[in-house]
Parts: structure tokens; C-alpha cells; sequence
């Protein structure tokens, strides 16, 4: 894999793209997995699986807890582990790795022992408040005195018993608390505070993945879930590839009027993000209002794409943005309006693109700040395959989630100048 500069140009393509791209494997599926895979007995074995900076802390993180984690290739994890997590004297670092922070501050829960869960400048900015607060009502000893990262856990099991988590802010509280369910000494209820919840579509890819490695799970009304204490039985299991990275090779098709085979058709996805594919398709005569709250991470690619559409897009339902690797409703307007003025606005928490095709074609000399954020840096390169001066900073950032993005554009033959 080719090494990114501290700033890449993109150069638009003259003429469509065309070819096919390999895409990772989910991340959102991968870190799913390996965690259950270490609270299994026995030799797990992940194929199609992610490797990128998200995956590599939460495997990093499992081996400190006394999981055995091979990494045969470049796709597959072999996950070895005795159905208990161990205590770690040392701090769980996590990056700014958000599943491998609410998954595993649930699952020290059934450590016996301290563990303190810590990350990067920009985790300590990510509210894990509401998960904290869950797990205090469980009996769990657990704090995070500024409502954010650091976290510490002084895990004596799971006991049982009925839990309510406000997951407004995210679903990834609900799927923490229902991967370490599995693992209490009793059945666990849990219940969502008024029925609100992030993207509902991740928690069904949780329930998937424990599914897979044996867990029991029946749903109780229309928000909330009864978890077997069965614990976890080692498993094979194939990750599905990586639906948001496929939402930037969509845009890219249709941005160009190209023809890229990822090699799996939308329908196919589970990821809650493949239903952004029909949004694209529309293109440049995409929908007046999009509204995201089941497809968040897709939300950049659609608003950059919506930057040449033939109407307006206002995008509702996506608050939750605010707190993802950064603001990236205000990151998405800040951007759009640096290529061009008025471009787009902040309209309480949602987003109004005010789309130009007449955009295409020019050229505005910009440099993309990407605030650490891989999805704004993936996104923004859409740009450049339309207007001519479009500058991506910190490139490498798209490591997170997708190390081989810009070998993949190249490889459609996009130019990238460092």
C-alpha cells in the first residue's frame, strides 16, 4: 500500500471511471466479532475482516486482556481465548476508536478486576456518559468523571436484571450492553429510555454476530431485548465487506458516469449504510430531504454529492453527527463552504446543501481540512473528481477505516498529486 503524503490533490479523471475494487471488510462487523470471539471458549476464526487502526486497537486491546489473537493474513483474525477476560495492569488505549470504547467499557464489566479504558485527544471529546450510567444501575462500579473517555471499571461480573440506556447519542451503547449480556450469571432485560436510538440497523448487526457465536436473544416490544446468559461458543464466521466504504466507489460511479464493480449488489449488504445507494443512484436529482438517522455514516459521501445536485438536499435526523469523530455536520458546512461560499448551511442540527451542478468543471483551489476524520477526507476527494484544485489534508487519517482508499481511486485511474 502506497504511503500518503501530508496532502493529496486530486486530479479529475477525463474520462469515466471503470474497474473493479476490492472492498474491506466491515469494520462495524469485524470489531463485532473479535470482541465476541474473546469472550468465546475456544478457536474463532475471522476471514474478510478489517484491518485498519479501529481493528487493530480492539485486537491490541484483547491481547492486554489475555486473548490470543493471530493475524494469519492480511484479511483474518484467529482468536483464541477461555470465555474470560483477564485484568490488565496497564490502561486499554483505543484511538479514537469508537466501537472498541463502548464495546469493551460493557464488556470490563465481567473482568474481575480494574480496567481503565483511555484513547486519543479526540476520544476524550466522545460522550460515553449514558453507557456509564447504564452500567451503574447494573451494579457495576464504573466512572468517567468529565462524561467522556477516560473510563474505569471495577469488574466483579454481571449479576442479571432488567437495564434501561439512553442511546439517543448512539446505538452502540445498546449493542455494548447486549454483547456482555450473554456473559451474566443471569438473564439481562434491556430497555431503551423513550424508545430513542441511534441507528437502529447496527444493533441488528450486534444481535447477527452473537447469533453467530451462540448467544440467545429475544426482543420485548418494539425497544427492548431479554439476553440469555449463555455465554459465547468459538465459531467461523466471514465478515460481510464494508457498505460505508462502498457508499464513496458508488458516488464515484455516478459522479463520472463510470462503472465500478465492488462485487456485491446493494441488496446484499446488511450494513444499514447500503441503503444509501439508492439515494445515489438518483443522482443529480436526489431528494429534497434525506433523512439519516439509519444511515450516518453515509452521510458525508451524500453531502458532498448533494454539492452538485440539481436541487437543494436538506439532511434531518442526523444529530448525532455532532459527536462522531468530530462535528461533522459543522466539519461537512465548514468544508463545503471553503470550496465555495454559501454552499451549504447548519440549520439547527440539520444540514442544507444548496446544490450547483454548475460546480463541475471549475476550478477552486481548496484545501480540505479533515479534522482527523476519515470519513470527511473520503468524501471530500468525491469533490475532486469534479472540480479541479480540490487539496486533501492529512490523507492518512483514512487509515481508520479504509487504509487502501487512495489505492483504490488510483487503481480506477485517478490522479493524486502529493
Amino acid at each position: 500500500m502506497t504511503e500518503p503524503a501530508s496532502a493529496l490533490t486530486i486530479v479529475p479523471p477525463a474520462a469515466p471511471l471503470v474497474g473493479r475494487v476490492v472492498l474491506p471488510g466491515s469494520k462495524s462487523i469485524t470489531n463485532r466479532m473479535l470482541l465476541i470471539a474473546a469472550l468465546a471458549r475456544g478457536t474463532s476464526r475471522l476471514t474478510g475482516a478489517l484491518k485498519s487502526d479501529d481493528t487493530i486497537h480492539m485486537a491490541a486491546a484483547l491481547r492486554q486482556l489475555g486473548v490470543t489473537v493471530e493475524e494469519p493474513d492480511a484479511t483474518s483474525f484467529v482468536v483464541t481465548a477461555s470465555g474470560t477476560l483477564h485484568p490488565s495492569a496497564e490502561p486499554l488505549f483505543l484511538g479514537n476508536a469508537g466501537t472498541a470504547m463502548r464495546f469493551l467499557t460493557a464488556a470490563a464489566a465481567t473482568i474481575r478486576g480494574t480496567t481503565v479504558l483511555d484513547g486519543d485527544a479526540h476520544m476524550r471529546k466522545r460522550p460515553i456518559a449514558p453507557l456509564v450510567a447504564a452500567l451503574k444501575t447494573m451494579g457495576v462500579a464504573a466512572e468517567a468523571p468529565t462524561g467522556c473517555p477516560p473510563v474505569r471499571i471495577v469488574g466483579t461480573g454481571i449479576a442479571g436484571g432488567r437495564v434501561v440506556v439512553d442511546a439517543g447519542l448512539s446505538s452502540q451503547y445498546v449493542s455494548a450492553l447486549l454483547i456482555a449480556a450473554a456473559c451474566a450469571n443471569e438473564a439481562v432485560e434491556i430497555a431503551l429510555a423513550g424508545g430513542n436510538i441511534g441507528a437502529r440497523g447496527y444493533i441488528d448487526l450486534t444481535l447477527t454476530a452473537m447469533a453467530t457465536f451462540g448467544s440467545t436473544v429475544a426482543p420485548t416490544g418494539d425497544s427492548g431485548w431479554r439476553v440469555a446468559p449463555t455465554g459465547y461458543r468459538a465459531a467461523d464466521a466471514m465478515v460481510e465487506p464494508d457498505a460505508s466504504a462502498a457508499t464513496y466507489l458508488w458516488a464515484a460511479e455516478v459522479l463520472t458516469g463510470g462503472a465500478i464493480d465492488i462485487g456485491l449488489s446493494p441488496e446484499r449488504f446488511s450494513q444499514p449504510d447500503a441503503k444509501a445507494q439508492a439515494l445515489i443512484a438518483a443522482f443529480p436529482n436526489m431528494p429534497a430531504v434525506i433523512d439519516g438517522a439509519q444511515m450516518q455514516d453515509a452521510i458525508p459521501t451524500l453531502a458532498v454529492l448533494a454539492a452538485f445536485n440539481n436541487q437543494p438536499v436538506r439532511f434531518t435526523g442526523i444529530a448525532n453527527l455532532r459527536v462522531k469523530e468530530c462535528d461533522r455536520t459543522r466539519a461537512l458546512c465548514t468544508e463545503l463552504n471553503r470550496i465555495r461560499s454559501g454552499l451549504a448551511e447548519e440549520q439547527g442540527d440539520d444540514l442544507l446543501v444548496h446544490g450547483d451542478p454548475a460546480l463541475a468543471g471549475q476550478t477552486l483551489a481548496t484545501s480540505i481540512e479533515t479534522y482527523s476524520d476519515h470519513r470527511i477526507a473520503m468524501a471530500f476527494a468525491l469533490a475532486g473528481l469534479k472540480i479541479s484544485g480540490i487539496r486533501i489534508l492529512d490523507p492518512g487519517c483514512v487509515a481508520k477505516t479504509y487504509p487502501g482508499y487512495w489505492d483504490a481511486l488510483r487503481s480506477l485511474g485517478v490522479a493524486l498529486l502529493a
